[in-house]
C-alpha cells in the first residue's frame, strides 16, 4: 500500500503565552482569527509581531492561535541565520535551552531568553491513520516527494500522533522551495 500524504508549508510563525501577549497587545488582549489552519482548533491571527535578532528583525511575522502556555517562535534557518541567530532544529514545544529573541508589538516588546527554533519535519497522523499506515509516534521515516524538476527524498521525518491532529506532513519554507513544492503535493511515506 502506498502511503500518501499531503505536504504543507509552514511559513515562520510565533506562539505566545497569555501572558506575553498581554505584553505584546495590552492586557486582557485576546487574538482575532484570520483563516483557520488544517490542524483543528489551530488558525493565524491577524496580529502580527516583529522578531529582533542580533542583525536585524522580521517585521509582520504570524501569531498563530490560541495562546500556549509558553512562547515559541518558529523559523526557517534562512530567516534565524539572517537575523543572527543560532537556532536549534527542535520539534515544536522543545524549546529548553534554545535561542532568544525580542518580539515587538504594538504595545510592548519582550525578551525571550530561549524560545527560538528551527521545527523539526514532521508528519502529523491520526492514530487511525498511523494504524492504516503501520507507523507509531516518535518514528522517523523518510518521505519522497515528487515535483516537476525538484524532486526529493526528506530525511528525519519525526511521526507525531494524536487524535485532535489532522493528517499532513509540515516543512518549513526552506524545505518547501527546496522541494518545488505547490498546493496539493503529496509525499509518499517510504
Amino acid at each position: 500500500m502506498e502511503r500518501k500524504i499531503l505536504v504543507e508549508v509552514s511559513a515562520r510563525h510565533v506562539h505566545l503565552s497569555q501572558k506575553d501577549l498581554e505584553r505584546l497587545f495590552g492586557l486582557g488582549y485576546q487574538l482575532t482569527v484570520k483563516k483557520m489552519l488544517s490542524q483543528p482548533g489551530q488558525y493565524a491571527a491577524e496580529e502580527r509581531v516583529t522578531i529582533v535578532g542580533p542583525k536585524r528583525e522580521l517585521n509582520g511575522v504570524t501569531i498563530l492561535g490560541p495562546v500556549r502556555n509558553k512562547t515559541q517562535i518558529e523559523l526557517s534557518m534562512t530567516d534565524a541565520r539572517s537575523i543572527g541567530i543560532a537556532a536549534p532544529v527542535r520539534e515544536s514545544g522543545d524549546i529548553a535551552n534554545s535561542a532568544p529573541c525580542r518580539i515587538i508589538g504594538p504595545k510592548g516588546e519582550v525578551e525571550v531568553n530561549e524560545g527560538v527554533i528551527i521545527a523539526k519535519r514532521h508528519i502529523h497522523l491520526t492514530p487511525q491513520d498511523a494504524e492504516k499506515f503501520n507507523l507509531k509516534d516518535k518514528q522517523s521515516v523518510d518521505v519522497k516527494i515528487v515535483t516537476d524538476g525538484r524532486a526529493l527524498i526528506f530525511g528525519d521525518v519525526v511521526i507525531r500522533v494524536r487524535s485532535d491532529f489532522s493528517s499532513a506532513m509540515h516543512i518549513d519554507t526552506d524545505e518547501g522551495n527546496a522541494a518545488g513544492l505547490t498546493r496539493d503535493t503529496y509525499g509518499i511515506i517510504l
